[in-house]
């Protein structure tokens, strides 16, 4: 499977699709797709990226159903005449690389209480998110849509939020992430254990150290300046390894929440 990614240029920012502090939005590239854009600039900067990043490849990689994803570029002088002062500060210090995906027009929110998941894909999703530590799959915020008939998972950047507070990231990757307890699918995951078999046995190492060498090097030049990109690359690296191999901490916490809910 070929997970390198395409690299556009932004021509045209259309509209912000939603309030909040990431201000994710619908912009035009040079391939004439649009795409929905998310920021350097805006909230959790590029760790919101570095999530999106690595959560949507994984997915990708696992078959599940993700709008493809792509580099794209913000030239210095795009957004100048943006009369909205909050989009063009957010333009001014998004320049260079972001993250969008692919638009699904048309699309609407997934709902659970009208809406169906077949028990598979719900607990291949449920999986992947207690992989990742995802904590934004919920029934107030499901980041699921449906179009043209099929279900559809946005938005990981809420996941790996050990990267947050750094220091702590070997207690995470072990840690059986209790918040699964809230994810929408989890009703319906009852083949966590065929799941976590099958992805256990497709996700390996070599897997995982090649999607973690995709992250632009252009993210990882963080503030303080105390590790480098390559030590950023491999404490992700090694947090995907670990949660890998210890899967069954987090296959047990998702089934014994399930239990309470039916």
């Amino acid at each position: 499977m070929n997970l390198n990614l395409r690299t556009v240029n932004v021509t045209r920012y259309i509209t912000p699709l939603r309030e909040g502090g990431s201000l994710p939005a619908l912009a035009e590239a040079d391939d004439d797709f649009k795409y929905v854009l998310k920021f350097r600039g805006a909230g959790h900067g590029v760790k919101a990226l570095i999530a999106e990043f690595l959560g949507g490849q994984i997915a990708k990689f696992l078959g599940l159903p993700v709008p493809e994803l792509v580099f794209a570029n913000l030239d210095e002088a795009f957004g100048r005449t943006e009369a909205d002062e909050e989009i063009q500060d957010l333009l001014k210090f998004s320049q260079g690389l972001n993250l969008g995906l692919h638009y699904l027009s048309g699309a609407i929110t997934y709902d659970a209480a009208t809406n169906d998941c077949d028990e598979v894909l719900a607990s291949k999703i449920v999986w992947l998110d207690a992989f990742i530590t995802n904590v934004d799959r919920t029934f107030r915020n499901t980041n699921l849509l449906i179009w043209k008939k099929e279900l559809w998972l946005i938005d990981h950047g809420a996941a790996f939020y050990f990267h947050h507070s750094w220091d702590n990231w070997k207690a995470n990757a072990v840690s059986p992430f209790a918040l699964i307890k809230d994810h929408v699918l989890l009703p319906k995951a009852s083949k966590l254990e065929e799941v976590n078999t099958e992805f256990s046995s497709k996700l390996n190492d070599s897997i995982l150290k090649e999607i973690v060498n995709q992250i632009p090097d252009d993210w990882l030049q963080w503030e303080d300046g105390a590790i480098s990109p390559d030590e950023i690359k491999e404490v992700y690296f090694q947090f995907l390894s670990i949660r890998l191999a210890n899967s069954q901490l987090f296959l047990k916490q998702a089934q014994d929440a399930r239990k309470t809910l039916i």
